[in-house]
């Protein structure tokens, strides 16, 4: 009686491998992917998760402004979203959308392409969870990200404002610049760092901790890079919404009618105002649309790199002569 052969071992690719149809690829351990396709890869992303998700973070930003005028003042998501289409049109909805279109994708491209390369450097990929890596590049990231991103965030939240009067990006910059300075496109960048450099650290770290106990064979599956985005984003934001509010204010305190807010100098004074006048429930301000905004765009943002980084990624079969 002939014993049957054993079945071939389970084939593991690296970068550039040539695979049959039927194998799959460990997507986890291309770690050599280019610095081009992960900055490709990350503006496309970039662009798609700011650009879907926009109208929930108009309304984010017009629930957090404080000595709003009462036809600004928003109980609830479904509620704004009627007034607003309402009382000034759906196109409202989407006032300073370019703005973020600008400025994502090239922030994004830098944001992604230096993650991948810090955490690559500081042993990220290796096996097991490297939090202090992925946390470590996610921030460095953030930094340099932000820098970039800033002025078009303050042009974006100038235009969502309630009875904002500007319609173009360029319009918008040049009033800011010529009535406050270049000051104004960077008064809340301190802020916004200290914000954002703990969100990315929690959200990076969450996310790759999500991916591995969700996807421990490390293959390529949409479905993990989606579930543990959002589920990163939902806590990100909730964790760092004191500091949205406060950041806020002070992006948006040019276009106050109140004294003390227009005066506001920096993160400090933000928070004594809002602490002064709201107490501590102000700075939940806003925080339903904050986590109903990051959960779905973090999904879909990671979902899309991680997409768009395979597919850029894949190298064209040889053809068979």
């Amino acid at each position: 009686m002939t014993s049957q052969a054993p079945p071939p071992p389970a084939v593991s690719l690296k970068h550039g491998d040539v695979a049959e149809e039927d194998e799959e690829i460990d997507y986890e351990a291309l770690t050599g992917v280019p610095i081009h396709i992960s900055m490709l890869a990350g503006s496309l992303a970039g662009i798609t998760e700011h650009a879907a998700l926009y109208p929930v973070d108009l309304i984010r930003t017009r629930m957090q402004v404080l000595a709003a005028s009462p036809s600004a003042t928003y109980t609830s998501i479904s509620q704004a979203l009627t007034r607003i289409s309402s009382a000034e049109g759906a196109r409202a909805l989407w006032r300073g959308v370019s703005s973020v279109i600008l400025g994502a994708g090239p922030a994004h491209a830098i944001h992604f392409g230096m993650y991948e390369t810090i955490k690559d450097l500081t042993g990220g990929n290796r096996e097991g969870h490297q939090f202090a890596s992925t946390a470590f590049a996610g921030a460095s990231a953030t930094i340099a990200a932000d820098a970039f991103m800033n002025p078009f965030d303050v042009i974006k939240q100038r235009m969502q404002q309630h009875g904002s009067e500007y319609r173009s990006v360029l319009t918008c910059a040049r009033t800011v610049y010529a009535t406050e300075g270049l000051r104004a496109f960077y008064i809340s960048y301190p802020t916004t760092l200290t914000m954002t450099v703990p969100f990315t650290a929690a959200q990076f770290t969450v996310y790759e901790w999500a991916k591995k106990v969700l996807n421990p064979t490390e293959r390529y599956s949409p479905i993990t890079h989606a579930i543990s985005g959002g589920f990163a984003g939902a806590v990100a934001a909730a964790i760092t919404n004191p500091l949205d509010v406060a950041k806020t204010l002070l992006q948006t305190r040019g276009n106050s009618q109140d004294a003390q807010i227009r005066k506001a100098n920096g993160m400090i004074e933000a928070f004594r105002i809002i602490h002064e006048r709201e107490g501590m429930k102000g700075f939940a301000r806003g925080i339903k649309p904050r986590i109903l905004t990051f959960m779905p765009s973090n999904a879909l943002c990671w979902l899309s790199y991680e997409g768009f980084r395979f597919l850029l990624n894949q190298q064209p079969k040889p053809s068979s002569t």
